[in-house]
């Protein structure tokens, strides 16, 4: 098993920035990729990140290349997001969710085994 634990989600203004934090525990030994995703009031859970557990090449979803960035410090047990020059629409429940099988850089919820109970981020215009 393996616990997943965001934070570092808030209110932020157009513009502004913020880094959420994905903290795992567990049988982490196992973790073969975090990716991020997110899901806005009555919209379904899209894709936002991916990297691989002890990497460094994160992929993205095209739409925010260039505005989030994904990280890790494997010494905390942690991968994080970046999220600069944020939108309106950038407003959602973010959640960090752990692969085991491969390291291919799934952008599919489905292909991932473990889910952390979000963090929330609201952008105001």
């Amino acid at each position: 098993q393996v616990q997943l634990v965001e934070s570092g989600g808030g209110l932020v203004q157009a513009g502004g920035s913020l880094r959420l934090s994905c903290l795992a525990s567990g049988r982490t030994s196992g973790i073969k990729v975090i990716g991020w995703f997110r899901q806005a009031p009555g919209k379904e859970r899209e894709f936002v990140g991916a990297i691989p557990w002890l990497g460094s090449r994160a992929s993205y979803e095209d739409s925010l290349r260039g505005r989030f960035t994904v990280s890790g410090d494997y010494a905390k047990n942690t991968v994080y997001l970046q999220m600069n020059n944020l939108k309106p629409e950038d407003t959602a429940d973010y959640y960090c969710a752990a692969a085991m099988g491969t390291t291919v850089l799934h952008s599919r919820s489905g292909d991932y085994s473990f889910w952390g109970q979000g963090t929330q981020a609201t952008v105001s215009s």
